[in-house]
Order: C-alpha cells, then sequence, then structure tokens
C-alpha cells in the first residue's frame, strides 16, 4: 500500500502500461490530469495513469506556510542548499509507488516516471536511482537535484534509459540556464535525452504535450 494517496486514471480496463506523474509545488495530483486526458496513447494499449499527492509541509521559500511539496526549498539560486532529507524521504515514497504497480502486474519495462517543477526533479532523482530499467523519465520545468551526487548514486538498470526533458525559456522560477546545465551534466553520464525548448514560462503548451505524446508512444511501443 503507497504512503501516498493518488488519484487513478485507466484508458481502458486491464492497463498493460502504467505512467507516474509528479505535481509541482503548491498543487496536487489533480494538476496534471486534464493534460493526461489530452494524450493519444491507444496505439501502446490501455495506460493506466497515476498522480499521487505529494505530503503537505512548510516550504521555507515561501514564508514557511504549509502547502503540498515534494521537499523544502530553500531558495532558488543553483547554489542554494538543498532539502537532501526531504528529496530522500520522497524518493522513498516514489520508489514505494513504482514497487505498488509492479506488485499489480506491470512490470518496471512498462513504467513511466513524469513530473513538472519539483515533480521533474523527483523524477529524475528517484528514475535515475531506481534498480530496474524503468520504460522512460520525463520532466517538465525542472531540474536535476542532487546533481554532484548523481554519478556516485545511479543505478546502471537505468544507464540506457530514454529521458525527455522540456524547459520554457522564459520560465523565471526554474531559469532555462539551470536547466540546460542539468541537460549538460546528463549528457556527460552517457543519458540519452531529448530536449524540448518551447518560448514559455513555468507552465506547459500544447506543443510541449504534443512532443511529449510522440515521445511516450516511442517508449511504451509494444515489444
Amino acid at each position: 500500500m503507497s504512503v501516498l494517496e493518488c488519484i487513478e486514471i485507466e484508458t481502458a480496463p486491464n492497463p498493460r502500461s502504467t505512467v507516474i506523474v509528479l505535481h509541482g509545488l503548491g498543487a496536487d495530483g489533480n494538476d496534471f490530469v486534464p493534460i493526461a486526458r489530452e494524450l493519444q496513447l491507444d496505439a501502446v494499449g490501455p495506460v493506466r495513469f497515476v498522480f499521487p499527492h505529494a505530503p503537505v509541509m512548510p516550504v521555507t521559500i515561501n514564508n514557511g506556510h504549509q502547502m503540498r511539496a515534494w521537499y523544502d526549498i530553500l531558495g532558488f539560486d543553483r547554489g542554494s542548499r538543498e532539502d537532501e532529507a526531504g528529496l530522500r524521504k520522497s524518493q522513498a515514497a516514489v520508489e514505494q509507488l513504482i514497487a505498488g504497480q509492479q506488485a499489480r502486474g506491470i512490470p518496471a519495462s512498462r513504467i513511466v516516471l513524469a513530473g513538472f517543477s519539483q515533480g521533474c526533479a523527483m523524477s529524475l532523482l528517484t528514475g535515475l536511482r531506481y534498480s530496474e530499467p524503468l520504460a522512460g523519465i520525463a520532466g517538465l520545468s525542472g531540474y536535476l537535484p542532487l546533481a554532484l551526487q548523481t554519478a556516485a548514486e545511479r543505478s546502471q538498470a537505468n544507464a540506457a534509459t530514454p529521458i525527455f526533458l522540456a524547459h520554457g525559456s522564459e520560465d523565471n522560477v526554474v531559469l532555462i540556464d539551470r536547466a540546460r546545465a542539468s541537460l549538460q551534466m546528463l549528457q556527460q553520464l552517457g543519458y540519452g535525452v531529448e530536449w524540448g525548448e518551447y518560448p514559455m514560462g513555468h507552465s506547459v503548451c500544447m506543443e510541449e504535450v504534443a512532443d511529449l505524446n510522440r515521445w511516450l508512444l516511442k517508449v511504451l511501443a509494444p515489444a
């Protein structure tokens, strides 16, 4: 049983694939339900979408106000200290979500881990370290957390896992330079990353969703 409450949507009975979507700071699992409904994935068979709700916690950059967050944010600068304890706790919870889908008959190789902003960070943190190969990792408007620890902690099981990263060139929350630095580090570590850059802020656009749709069809294509 997952420690996280989740919304689940199945495109048809007996799903053969799962897409886990992690929301951003202050949102909840409902945030990306409308976008998931726009995706056209019939070609890969029935899909289960899982939208977990992050726990509620005080967030430092928002004056300690309580909100849903995967980890605390102490500052927006690239040099700001990261909430490693919070990141690790949520990593364990997301790993439990993946294992729960496996227990329900979906192999890891048919599971995509995706997220927006903080959810992107959690998808990269967890997916690169997961002990079994995933179908793919998708990150929108986010960055690679605990970046300098990635090389030592990553799992060889996901060394060849496809990664889709997308970002707005006008993002004033997670600056494009930080996203590009994350892309460069992943490429230096040998990961195959599909990169999309769009003229938008800290949001999602239809062109990006279409690119994500195309990528999902590719990584979840029946063997």
